[in-house]
């Protein structure tokens, strides 16, 4: 019986694929099972009534076997052990399909050849080994949600498969399939982070042809070729491909760069300067050294230094003794001596 289940099941198999094998099996033994039922169990014998015998083969063929209907006969042993053979089978080539169906699932998003369905996620075009894992990391420490990573073609595998936020998606990341794969469409943020600065422009353009309106960061080798991402979209963030950290920054809080080019700039509307108080100063506490220096100056202070630590935003109850050091943005440098009490 076994070695007939076996070229069956060999016969069946080459016609049919996937799930429609196991259905077909179980379909075949449960029509077969009860016909030959009917013929080998006494006249008087319930187990092959309609209503009956749907429930003795789902029992018997999973092989749990609660015993209010067996068969009676000898051919209906035959019978019962034939049912069960193609219960095993049946479970046999359903387990097979599902291992293989996570196999395949898992291997495609491996691979990057996964279609996504994402909404409102930060997509990352360019991968540049260690530099985007970090870039990654960055993001999914700052709960940036859901994230996509699209390498070209010669990255095989996804680089960092341990990161259940991070999707990966493998092409040719100018083309409409990865824009489309990637779920570029519905991006909130995409960061282009291209191997020069010619890839960055062509992948950009291609990125604002699939979704015109998402914020989005660029990373440049030099930033004199802003000025042709700004051809594609003036909206577009430009960011020294030197400081990463940035294009995270960026992408999370959309015009921090400017803040930071603002600030190094010279003759930007503030410098950062630092001042120490002197021996006789107004103040108690940091807080009233924020207030004053904003009144009166229309400064910010960020930082200071109790002799050798620095604090960067401190609580404002914090102490600020003679000789603390003052980190602060201003339009202009202040003196000490501007800080004494009158």
């Amino acid at each position: 019986m076994f070695t007939l289940f076996s070229r069956l099941t060999r016969v069946v198999s080459s016609r049919l694929h996937g799930w429609r094998l196991p259905l077909v099996v179980i379909v075949v033994v449960f029509l077969t099972s009860w016909l030959a039922m009917a013929l080998v169990e006494p006249p008087d014998s319930e187990i092959a009534s309609p209503g009956n015998y749907w429930w003795y083969f789902v029992v018997t063929a999973a092989t749990v076997g609660y015993g209010d209907l067996f068969p009676v006969s000898d051919g209906g042993h035959v019978v019962g052990a034939y049912v069960i053979v193609g219960g095993i089978v049946t479970l046999t080539l359903l387990f097979t399909r599902l291992a293989d169906y996570l196999s395949t699932v898992r291997g495609k998003r491996l691979r990057g050849v996964v279609v996504l369905d994402l909404t409102d996620h930060v997509v990352v075009l360019g991968y540049t080994p260690g530099r985007t894992e970090r870039i990654l990391a960055e993001l999914a420490n700052e709960g940036a949600g859901e994230i996509v990573l699209c390498a070209w073609e010669d990255v095989h595998e996804h680089p960092v498969p341990e990161q259940d936020d991070v999707s990966f998606v493998r092409g040719d990341l100018t083309h409409t399939d990865v824009m489309s794969r990637a779920c570029v469409p519905r991006a909130r943020t995409v960061i282009v982070d291209g191997r020069d600065d010619n890839e960055t422009l062509a992948i950009a353009l291609a990125a604002d042809h699939a979704n015109h309106g998402a914020h989005m960061v660029a990373a440049l080798r030099d930033l004199g070729r802003r000025e042709n991402l700004r051809y594609v979209d003036p909206r577009i963030a430009c960011v020294q491909w030197h400081m990463p950290y940035l294009l995270t920054e960026e992408a999370l809080d959309p015009g921090i760069t400017d803040v930071y080019t603002d600030v190094m700039s010279h003759g930007g509307h503030g410098n950062t300067y630092s001042v120490r108080l002197p021996a006789g100063h107004r103040f108690a506490a940091f807080g009233d050294c924020q207030t004053h220096l904003g009144r009166e100056f229309g400064a910010t202070v960020l930082a200071v230094r109790d002799g050798g630590e620095l604090a960067v935003s401190p609580p404002w109850d914090t102490p600020v003794p003679e000789g603390t050091t003052l980190y602060y943005i201003g339009r202009r440098r202040i003196e000490a001596r501007e800080l004494l009490s009158r």
